[in-house]
């Protein structure tokens, strides 16, 4: 693992009080369909995606170094509830969650992508933070504003936002189900300027989850929203992206206080 292996998120209102990073693919163990993109080793995160078991564990273990504790890895699966990153550990059961929250120094809120949208979240004390896991299904269903609404329960005032790279507008080609999905919580003049109509392919539309994600935000009144400029299905040789590759690793957006 080198300095290519990790970004430090141009977060100009991040609280000195909180840490944050996110991985690419690169500078890891991993081969085959799970490495950097050019032949060299992959640094998936991923232990259910098919990668050596060994590969991915050691790209765990180094991920770990940087970090003041173990990331809490949950069981995501694309609904919109809220785990408590601290109950997350080895000698605990599972917990099923698409974002986590935490109030404890040291405890590191983590999520798993590889397309779908990673925001994570400081209130501006740097007393409370979150991470979710926003495919368009937990973003439409509403896990950005679960997981503020947690935040705001353990003391969250005025939050900052970090959406982290996912699929770009230009790659994610989706049908009339998604934009009806945004439909039943945006109105329509905030979510048809996101939804590009595909020339001959009716009820086909490219989508901007970045621009999606910033209206749902604001509706929760978080606009101090920074992020959204990376393309995960463009950019073969920094990201992992299961849209472009089918088999493919994870990459992870991770956001901790210190």
């Amino acid at each position: 693992m080198d300095a290519s292996s990790i970004i430090h998120p141009a977060w100009p209102d991040l609280p000195s009080s909180v840490g944050a990073l996110a991985t690419t693919r690169r500078g890891g163990a991993s081969t085959g369909a799970y490495d950097d993109g050019t032949g060299g080793g992959g640094f998936n995160l991923g232990l259910h995606c098919g990668d050596d078991p060994q590969a991915a564990q050691a790209n765990r273990d180094a991920l770990r170094t940087l970090l003041p504790g173990r990331p809490a890895w949950i069981s995501q699966v694309h609904g919109i509830d809220v785990v408590d990153a601290a109950t997350v550990g080895p000698d605990q059961p599972v917990r099923v969650g698409d974002a986590s929250v935490s109030d404890a120094s040291g405890v590191v809120c983590a999520i798993l992508t590889a397309d779908c949208l990673p925001v994570l979240f400081a209130d501006l004390d740097g007393k409370v933070v979150g991470a979710a896991h926003a495919g368009w299904r937990s973003l439409s269903g509403g896990v950005l504003g679960a997981t503020i609404a947690e935040m705001r329960a353990r003391g969250a005032r005025e939050i900052t936002a970090w959406m982290g790279p996912a699929i770009g507008p230009a790659k994610f080609e989706v049908g009339q189900d998604v934009f009806d999905s945004f439909l039943a919580h945006l109105p329509l003049d905030e979510v048809a300027p996101r939804f590009a109509p595909i020339a001959g392919s009716p009820g086909k539309y490219l989508a901007d989850m970045y621009a999606l994600a910033r209206c749902l935000l604001a509706r929760d009144g978080v606009t101090r929203v920074h992020g959204g400029e990376r393309c995960t299905a463009t950019e073969v040789e920094h990201f992992y992206s299961y849209r472009r590759d089918h088999v493919t690793g994870r990459q992870a957006s991770l956001i901790w206080i210190k």
